[in-house]
């Protein structure tokens, strides 16, 4: 262990480890029924659960046991009563935990280490690449786009006390912290409502002005501060982006008076950060001439804030206008006193603009056809016979398209109404919040050239000019066919002259969505991460046949499973053979509370992802990502894992195993997420309509994490059988890819726990399925051991691995209590007899959902 690793883990241990044990004391006081006693059963259920499991009892046995030896309750209410208020009790310790990591977030990471901008800066200089970082910099950036994906489990009620407890615990403030405990004890976790899209869109807009708005102001400054020349007012290098209120795929909450209702509070949440920041310039700059500059400004802020009809009257030029006026009078006037402050408003002006984040128009494919053949019925702007022409006719037709269809016209039908009036809504945002705030068109299930002409004729039928289309249509390929396929669909988009006379409007750039979720789903861990490396390779050699700078849009969620974990080392692992001019990505629900909750984890997290994209062009000295033999091994190893897979999935249980092992059939109850768990209508379970985040989910809950790992370990022996260990182990020496990807295979299984569901093994009908899964997790530990050296999984990460350790045990409760729930209900259901207590057990297992994958930061 190195010596900054050490040092990380014992201050974790101090502020983190030592302070729980010690502030988990203040939970008697909590305002439950009972507390002491409940607390101290608790802690009871805990040894249970841990010395049962040793003996390979089963949760029912050993709940069974708990309530035996430890009360005196004989009726089932009773013992459900007191199960309920453990969950309390445990959700609550968990979002203890949770605050004090945020607390001791500077104190556990260097926030000047590897991988920070500090670190960059020391790189460049010693290494005399000045010049290179500001050739860099003239279009380097990332783009951070929020998403409202159902992974949020905390309320956004606790997220705030979250957020105040991290702070008091910071300041080792005993009195608030048990004050906010306090809070905490009346706050219930569960909406009893779904939110609507728009609650989800203020729950991000929280984050985008309590966090990002100063995270990103500190990270520009720095780089002005050390490298003046570098900086250009063209390119911010960070931006955001946005989906609440703008994602329709598959949500029919989300419609065009939602989008321009947060289109509108996108605007007003900025113009309130630079309204309060002038507020807090006029404190410092007293001085002649600057005041009533300020004055001036101040006062139209506020009036596009609170006065209706001013929106119009402010546009982002006057802002920074003003700011320039006031910076040069420091400068000339007054020896340059405060024009730091000045210096990091500007900076915040060219990030967020009136805008904030863009927000992305997001709709599947399926629809817009309907759409089209339903506008060539009804009006005479498309030929009668639209819906039996060819593939390359519509393209021909849709190309040179030219109405003004009124979405009115088709008020009956709501999804096409809407369609036809999300593309001129977007005309208005552009004109209220500039181009940015509104200018990526995104399609899901994007399989062919003509899903994205489809989009593009949508907008000349909607009443845009071709020549002042100021959208970026961006395709989104998803499974692993939709993949392999990409490269020949961008090849024939691109070699259509019209289409490219609309990218040399849009600067040659073309952004293209990959995803990671449904690609695990589909084809399993390795399959989809080399099926997503094997499309970037492509699309990036095709787009510069074509002379097209191809920017890739990740679409990442929390776990491994969904393309989280160590993400910032994939990007700093690719070589030139992948276009890296921008690194765009989604965060979803957990991942922003988890790693963007702080405006210290914001900055270092994004600093990480800005020094990945920068450090690998400037210092890396890879050609390509990987060498032809290297590709080649790969390919065998997600070949031999893609079978693995398949075979697991295809079993003739396996969809019944997901729904009456796992809490999956409960995901759409727990009222997290505004969009429906599955695609389509049908009340028939299956696999192809349910969505991956629901999916890693339940495998998530059920501690079998099986989308982060499975086939792996029989694709590394599969290798060692054919004689190539030994390249295996040097293709994971040699190339940070492939370590990385195996780094984020452990990181799933440090959160299995297959005790929790050992009782399985001799179940007549899952017994075959929990010993073929448990067979692959045990054979994949073995190789990667053998393959690190380690013999312990995340060694290279203790501070990570303890934080895994110490939440697993704090939810083993949890876990236990929801697995005696689905056997109860198991049982009810396999004796085919009405019980009333059936509907109790299954809240029972929605209310433990939120501890086990709250405690688990990127469990879905």
């Amino acid at each position: 262990m190195d010596h900054q690793s050490s040092r990380g883990l014992q201050q974790f241990k101090n502020n983190v480890g030592i302070k729980f044990q010690l502030y988990n004391s203040l939970f008697t006081s909590l305002p439950f029924h009972r507390i002491e006693k409940t607390g101290i059963l608790l802690s009871l259920l805990l040894n249970n659960c841990e010395e049962g499991y040793k003996k390979k009892m089963s949760p029912d046995d050993i709940i069974g046991e708990f309530f035996k030896k430890h009360t005196s309750f004989t009726n089932e209410e009773d013992k459900l009563d007191l199960l309920f208020r453990f969950i309390q009790y445990v959700e609550r310790q968990v979002v203890l935990f949770d605050a004090l990591e945020d607390a001791s977030f500077r104190e556990v990471n260097d926030i000047n280490g590897v991988g920070t901008l500090k670190h960059l800066e020391s790189e460049v200089v010693q290494n005399g690449k000045e010049a290179e970082l500001t050739e860099k910099l003239k279009d380097f950036a990332i783009r951070l786009v929020l998403t409202a994906h159902p992974t949020q489990f905390y309320p956004g009620a606790v997220l705030g006390i979250i957020n105040d407890l991290a702070r008091a615990l910071a300041d080792n403030n005993t009195s608030q912290i048990n004050m906010y405990l306090q809070q905490l004890g009346k706050t219930p976790f569960l909406n009893k409502e779904k939110p609507t899209p728009y609650d989800e869109a203020m729950s991000l807009i929280w984050y985008l002005e309590n966090v990002f708005y100063s995270a990103a102001g500190r990270i520009i400054s720095f780089i002005k501060t050390q490298f003046p020349q570098a900086m250009t007012e063209n390119n911010p290098i960070i931006n955001m982006g946005f989906w609440p209120g703008g994602d329709r795929d598959g949500n029919p909450n989300v419609n065009v008076g939602t989008t321009l209702k947060v289109a509108d509070a996108l605007r007003g949440g900025i113009i309130k950060c630079y309204y309060l920041d002038v507020r807090r310039l006029k404190r410092r700059l007293t001085f002649k001439g600057v005041d009533s500059i300020l004055a001036d400004m101040e006062v139209k802020l506020y009036d596009n804030i609170f006065i209706p009809g001013h929106r119009t009257e402010l546009s982002k030029q006057d802002i920074l206008d003003s700011l320039q006026r006031i910076r040069d009078i420091l400068i000339y006037q007054h020896n340059g006193l405060f024009q730091h402050l000045v210096d990091n408003l500007i900076s915040k002006v060219h990030v967020f603009g009136l805008h904030f984040a863009s927000l992305d128009i997001r709709q599947d494919s399926s629809v817009h056809n309907t759409v089209l053949e339903a506008i060539a019925a009804k009006e005479n702007v498309l030929p009668k016979n639209y819906a039996s022409l060819s593939d390359d006719e519509k393209i021909k037709v849709l190309m040179d398209a030219e109405a003004d269809v009124l979405p009115e016209n088709y008020k009956e039908e709501h999804l096409i109404c809407d369609t036809i009036d999300s593309v001129r809504a977007i005309k208005k945002i552009q004109a209220y919040n500039g181009q940015d705030g509104c200018s990526r068109y995104i399609i899901s299930q994007c399989n062919s050239a003509l899903n994205v002409i489809e989009v593009y004729g949508l907008f000349l039928l909607g009443g845009w000019k071709k020549e002042k289309l100021s959208i970026d249509i961006v395709p989104l390929f998803e499974t692993v066919e939709d993949l392999k396929n990409a490269g020949a669909v961008m090849e024939q988009l691109y070699s259509n002259e019209k289409y490219r006379q609309h990218l040399k409007q849009r600067k040659m750039k073309q952004t293209i969505m990959l995803g990671f979720s449904d690609g695990t789903k589909d084809g399993g861990y390795l399959m989809a991460n080399w099926s997503i490396y094997k499309a970037k390779e492509e699309l990036t050699k095709i787009s510069r046949n074509y002379d097209v700078d191809v920017v890739f849009f990740d679409g990442r969620g929390g776990p491994p499973a969904r393309g989280g974990g160590k993400t910032h080392k994939f990007y700093a692992s690719m070589g030139q053979n992948i276009s890296n001019e921008e690194i765009q990505l989604t965060i979803q629900g957990q991942t922003v509370s988890s790693n963007f909750g702080t405006i210290d984890s914001a900055q270092y997290n994004i600093e990480q992802l800005i020094h990945a994209g920068i450090s690998n062009s400037l210092f890396s000295k890879r050609s390509v990502t990987l060498e032809a033999d290297d590709e080649k091994l790969l390919e065998e190893l997600s070949v031999e894992s893609f079978d693995s897979y398949i075979k697991l999935k295809e079993h003739p249980d396996f969809v019944e195993y997901l729904t009456h092992v796992s809490p999956l059939r409960y995901y759409g109850e727990t009222n997290i997420g505004s969009r429906p768990s599955k695609r389509g209508t049908s009340t028939k379970f299956q696999l192809k309509d349910l969505r991956a985040i629901p999916y890693v989910g339940a495998w998530s809950q059920l501690k079998q994490n099986v989308t982060g790992y499975y086939g792996v370990g029989t694709a590394l022996q599969q290798m060692e059988k054919n004689g190539r260990w030994a390249e295996v182990k040097r293709l994971y020496q040699r190339s940070l890819f492939f370590k990385t990807l195996i780094d984020n295979c452990e990181m799933a299984m440090k959160k299995c726990f297959f005790p929790l569901t050992e009782f399985l093994t001799h179940h007549p009908r899952y017994g075959e399925l929990y010993n073929m899964i448990y067979h692959e997790y045990e054979l994949t530990q073995r190789y990667i051991f053998q393959l690190s050296g380690k013999n312990e999984l995340m060694a290279d990460y203790p501070v990570e691995q303890l934080s895994i350790q110490m939440r697993e045990r704090i939810v083993l409760p949890l876990t236990t209590i929801q697995q005696y729930a689905m056997s109860k209900i198991r049982e009810m259901e396999e004796e085919g007899v009405s019980n009333p207590l059936k509907e109790t057990y299954g809240k029972l297992v929605i209310r433990s959902s939120f501890g086990i994958i709250n405690a688990g930061r990127n469990s879905v």
